[in-house]
């Protein structure tokens, strides 16, 4: 499995009456797959959160293509573009298994320190991580 790729079957319960996942469950996908993202790396939210480090989505944007129904095996793609600093941010494409693109969505998250409850930089341990990862792709 690539690093940057989760899959997944969409459940009953994030869907409608008509069997079409409800469009704000779409957030949720995006943040599955930027955790797993970051965990491949070798980061836990968990564990920077216990560090006293947040990083709480400051701005979201979703283009919605095509809907995702309920049994769709779906792939949650999660790009990053640049080494972070104050700011992390996230691209994304989700497909289903026919591989039509259903969403393209763009987040930005800010590294806040939470005793302070401050923006900072991104920890030196991640950054490095990231940039050696975007090295790696290229």
């Amino acid at each position: 499995m690539d690093l940057n790729k989760i899959s997944f079957r969409v459940r009953y319960a994030e869907t409608d009456q008509m069997g079409v996942v409800y469009h704000g469950n779409y957030p949720q996908y995006l943040e599955m797959g930027r955790v797993e993202l970051l965990r491949k790396l070798g980061f836990s939210y968990k564990k920077m959160e216990k560090n006293g480090i947040m990083l709480p989505v400051i701005s979201l944007s979703i283009k919605y293509k095509k809907s995702a129904l309920y049994d769709d095996l779906i792939t949650v793609e999660t790009i990053l573009k640049k080494t972070p600093s104050v700011k992390i941010e996230f691209n994304y494409k989700i497909y289903n298994e026919q591989n039509d693109l259903l969403i393209e969505a763009h987040t930005v998250l800010a590294f806040i320190d939470s005793k302070k409850n401050k923006p900072m930089r991104c920890p030196d341990d991640l950054n490095e991580k990231i940039t050696s990862y975007l090295q790696e792709r290229k």
